[in-house]
């Protein structure tokens, strides 16, 4: 099924279903292609819903993760959730837990899968280089444990970012934000149930990452997925899809 973007005030989104909320928070790359398989699967019971980060359109000054923790707090305002689930992949994991740790009030859940915010290998060495299509597809493919998941589609989105200089400069400063603000020391606050779901062979943020959070958090769950790099629902939507389906059972019925 394709789902329509929303566009209401500044803010861009996607949202399926009813019930309690489901937040999903996208990464650097890629947005609605990455949860396509948990929007089908989960919006008979919530209600999904995907803000679009403007990771393009924030001032250079603003790109950072407070700059878009500031535009999240402003969406959740603006939906009027008082109480919702959220999950994270990737940069949009980081940005899951900074808003986690300010508002844990208002989450009834976090998942985290391939998250940013103890370690990550940004694109393996380092940045995509302008103009070089097969390096940007090498780095693309990079992210995943069978390249073959890196369609064409995705890979042609990445270098169009590199390619556009104001882009690339939102993509570097964001980027280098996320490295500077590490969490660790924080997360034994988080009280909240923490749901896991790490590629074994992710290679941007290792599973060691993920087992670092499950030392950390107190009350977390790890689910390791093999074969399987850092867009775990992309490569096993039907494994990722139980292990969080059970994941938020677990908490109806607690």
């Amino acid at each position: 099924m394709e789902y329509k973007i929303r566009v209401e005030k500044e803010f861009r989104y996607v949202e399926a279903g009813s019930g309690e909320p489901l937040v999903l928070m996208h990464g650097l790359f890629g947005a609605l292609s990455n949860f396509k398989s948990i929007i089908d699967h989960f919006s008979n019971d919530y209600k999904v819903v995907i803000p679009l980060l403007p990771l393009f359109e924030l001032e250079v000054s603003d790109s950072t993760l407070d700059g878009l923790l500031l535009y999240f707090e402003k969406f959740v305002e603006y939906k009027e959730f008082s109480k919702f689930h959220l999950l994270g992949n990737s940069l949009g994991g980081h940005l899951s837990l900074i808003y986690t740790l300010k508002h844990q009030d208002k989450i009834l859940s976090l998942s985290l899968t391939g998250s940013s915010g103890l370690f990550e290998n940004s694109l393996g060495d380092s940045y995509p280089k302008k103009g070089d299509y097969e390096y940007v597809k090498t780095k693309t493919e990079y992210t995943f444990y069978d390249p073959k998941i890196a369609s064409k589609e995705l890979i042609d989105e990445v270098f169009e970012i590199v390619n556009n200089r104001e882009k690339a400069i939102r993509v570097l400063y964001i980027a280098r934000s996320a490295i500077r603000h590490n969490v660790k020391d924080q997360l034994e606050t988080i009280t909240i149930p923490v749901n896991l779901i790490w590629g074994r062979e992710d290679k941007i943020t290792p599973l060691f990452a993920g087992e670092e959070f499950k030392k950390l958090i107190p009350n977390s769950q790890l689910h390791i997925i093999d074969l399987c790099g850092h867009v775990p629902m992309m490569e096993h939507p039907e494994l990722f899809n139980r292990y969080l389906e059970g994941f938020l059972k677990s908490i109806k019925n607690s």
